[in-house]
């Protein structure tokens, strides 16, 4: 698969970007120190210092249910410390598309994979989105999205794609989806290919595609399983790729820029359980 810098209103998604912010406003008071920028560390080991009652404590940025313990902790770090822009640059390419084939944004019914705290779900309500139901593994991670962004979800379960129990079966088919998002949460053992899969079984034909994932994840020498599946399911026009964009997902604690890559595409067919396999 091919990465390309989509210039297709690359000035207006940017500008937009910029002028949305998540509306949770982290505690002035949160304490926050991270490594110095000469330690190399990888992504998947970056960590910060954050002052409690008990004196500092370290957490690593992937412990999610220890950063979603404390409020405003994920909103401090990530954005204004660290400028991530991921949420804000899917939500722009999605609201893109959505204005360019004339889809209303309020007949969405999205599943969010991975969602999190709910800063995706804040701004998919933010474009007129009504029924967005997310899924995480982390329970944290949901009482974190109804303690900061409450109303945002008509419903939040906490599953594991790839064994999801009968009953949470049923809930996900009960809402016929016809988008899926997934931001920040594909790769790192947090979504792998096959949660990933799976969510897309949920998701009806003609429905869209929107995610961002690590440049790296799509590169030849990629041991994920994502390069080969991401490329194997556009070759095969499983997933019809409408635009992509290359982009700064955030900083690093070293101050370098994360490149990541954002997608919509449009599905046209399922995943046979032989791509998996690749």
């Amino acid at each position: 698969m091919s990465i390309t810098d989509d210039t297709m209103s690359k000035k207006a998604l940017e500008q937009d970007a910029r002028n949305r912010q998540p509306a949770f406003e982290p505690p002035e008071e949160l304490r926050i120190a991270l490594p110095e920028p000469s330690l190399q560390l990888s992504q998947d080991s970056e960590w910060c210092l954050v002052e409690t009652d008990d004196g500092w404590q370290e957490i690593r940025f992937h412990d999610y249910s220890e950063i979603y313990q404390v409020p405003g902790l994920y909103e401090k770090v990530f954005y204004e410390i660290l400028q991530c822009d991921s949420p804000a640059r899917v939500r722009a390419l999605l609201a893109d598309h959505l204005r360019s084939e004339g889809i209303a944004s309020d007949t969405l019914r999205v599943l969010d994979l991975g969602a999190g705290n709910g800063i995706v779900g804040e701004e998919l309500a933010g474009i007129g989105v009504k029924t967005i139901v997310g899924v995480d593994i982390v329970e944290a991670a949901r009482e974190a999205a109804l303690r900061d962004r409450p109303g945002v979800y008509t419903d939040y379960l906490i599953e594991d794609m790839t064994a999801l129990p009968e009953e949470a079966q049923r809930r996900l088919e009960r809402s016929r989806f016809n988008c899926l998002t997934c931001v920040a949460a594909l790769g790192f053992g947090d979504i792998p290919p096959e949660a990933f899969v799976r969510a897309y079984e949920y998701i009806e034909p003609g429905g869209i595609i929107a995610f961002n994932i690590k440049k790296d994840f799509l590169d030849r020498q990629d041991r994920s399983g994502f390069a080969e599946l991401m490329s194997s399911m556009i070759d095969e026009n499983i997933l019809d790729l409408v635009c992509q964009q290359a982009y700064p997902h955030r900083l690093a604690t070293t101050g370098d820029p994360l490149e990541y890559v954002a997608i919509v595409g449009t599905k046209r067919s399922e995943v046979p359980a032989s791509m998996l396999a690749l």
